[in-house]
């Protein structure tokens, strides 16, 4: 096992100039790809409705995605090692675009599920390549900037979907969103043969496709995106509940695999788990996100513009952390990063929380906005430090990527659960916003503070830890 700090840390312009600039962007652009989508789709789907109908089919556009990506990331490893970054990028790009194509060209929702699917195949590879290419395609003393870099990416799709989505919706266009999306594509792909090496530096481990591990957390998701969109409480807790102990016959199934879909290395005495769990609490608990937009609308009546950008606070928050927090080098402030986390992201919301009211005016409106700003300063500054860590905590140097690869699986997973408890909890306190708002906020925070614990055990202490 190597530890996350044995080397020095490059700079931002080492990445950002050169013959680092290309792979950046790419593995920056795939990411960004993937995040605008999501927001973008979002924001434009209303109109889309209006235009072809299918309004019972919803909440399927946002699931049929998201368990499409849960599939497709499982299989990044795989096509990295016997593509290449070059190939696999190729390839994921021109499935996203393919399936980017069909949605613009919808003549009803049922095709726009279709295109919502194969774009979900081809983002949840794009997603999980932005990591996985990361210690193929740059030298080791760049990968934390990376992986800042790539992470950062989700907080400018946050900005970027809605404002471009917006746009079209407002003048009927929405179709043409999808077009930015796919010129966009084109792009990114233009880049990626001079960009990227054809084949990886030693050995990935590439391994079958684990059928049975595959199959359980597919319907995990299934499950768990299905609870999310009932009105049925009794369903919605059973349905949750099932999935849960589907995840746990994931992880009995996987563990016992001898090609599962996490390394081998989770199951051991390295701190592997530690991380992906640290990554599921940060996941889990920034989804209030979704919901932001409409405490904003019920609670302070604002416009689904500006509460729009309410709900990017969090986003905001995320990026503003990351990017100073990428340049930490030592065990001991690495280790206190991680950690200091959760801790800001439970003083975030329970700050939100605090202030939330009916009738808000501008005072507790800047309360929330400063309080989503910490939670999502609180994922940020962890997040890069994660991803290395994950990449490093291997007992097996070739493991290195399918380690990262399942960092874009885990949080797809913790996601898909994050979403489906808001929705509980929502429900719960209707038909009062304000008491949905208050049980979102305060369950989430009780959530990051469990997410401590576990990020000490992520980057546990020694006495050799150095300032």
């Amino acid at each position: 096992m190597h530890s996350p700090t044995d080397v020095s840390v490059g700079t931002w312009r080492q990445l950002l100039s050169g013959r680092h600039l290309g792979t950046a962007t790419v593995l920056a652009g795939g990411v960004a790809l993937y995040a605008t989508n999501v927001y973008l789709t979002t924001s434009l789907l209303p109109t889309a409705i209006d235009d072809i109908g299918g309004q019972r089919y919803y909440a399927w556009t946002a699931t049929i995605f998201l368990i499409a990506s849960v599939i497709s990331s499982m299989l990044v490893t795989r096509i990295l090692g016997t593509r290449g970054p070059r190939g696999a990028y190729l390839i994921a790009l021109a499935i996203f675009a393919i399936g980017t194509i069909v949605c613009a060209l919808s003549p009803s929702m049922e095709i726009l599920l279709v295109g919502r699917a194969v774009q979900g195949a081809g983002g949840g590879l794009l997603a999980g390549l932005g990591y996985a290419v990361i210690n193929a395609a740059l030298p080791k003393q760049l990968w934390t900037r990376a992986a800042a870099l790539v992470s950062a990416m989700w907080g400018v799709g946050t900005f970027a979907g809605p404002a471009i989505g917006g746009v079209f919706a407002q003048f009927g266009a929405w179709r043409w969103a999808f077009g930015v999306l796919v010129v966009t594509t084109i792009a990114v792909a233009a880049l990626v043969p001079s960009a990227l090496p054809a084949h990886t530096r030693g050995r990935t481990i590439s391994s079958p496709v684990p059928v049975l591990s595959l199959t359980l957390l597919t319907a995990a998701a299934l499950l768990v995106s299905v609870a999310g969109i009932l009105s049925n409480l009794t369903v919605t807790a059973a349905l949750v509940l099932a999935a849960v102990l589907l995840l746990i016959a994931f992880v009995a199934a996987d563990r016992r695999a001898g090609h599962g879909v996490l390394p081998p290395s989770t199951f051991t005495t390295s701190s592997l788990k530690w991380v992906y769990l640290t990554i599921v609490a940060l996941a889990l608990t920034s989804t209030v996100e979704t919901f932001i937009p409409l405490f904003g609308q019920r609670l302070a009546g604002m416009t689904p513009l500006a509460a729009g950008f309410l709900g990017a606070a969090l986003a905001l928050g995320w990026t503003l952390g990351e990017i100073p927090s990428a340049s930490a080098t030592s065990p001991r402030a690495v280790r206190t990063i991680v950690v200091g986390g959760p801790v800001l992201v439970a003083f975030g919301l329970a700050l939100t929380a605090m202030f939330l009211t009916d009738q808000a005016g501008a005072g507790a409106i800047t309360a929330w906005i400063v309080g989503l700003v910490i939670a999502g300063a609180g994922v940020g500054i962890a997040w890069p430090h994660l991803a290395v860590g994950a990449m490093n905590a291997v007992s097996e140097p070739g493991e290195g990527a399918k380690a990262a690869a399942a960092i874009n699986t885990v949080q797809l997973i913790a996601n898909a659960f994050g979403a489906a408890l808001a929705g509980v909890l929502v429900n719960l306190g209707a038909p009062s916003t304000l008491r949905s708002a208050q049980l979102l906020l305060i369950t989430f925070a009780v959530a990051a503070c469990i997410g401590v614990a576990i990020a000490a055990r992520a980057f546990p202490s020694s006495r050799g830890d150095q300032p």
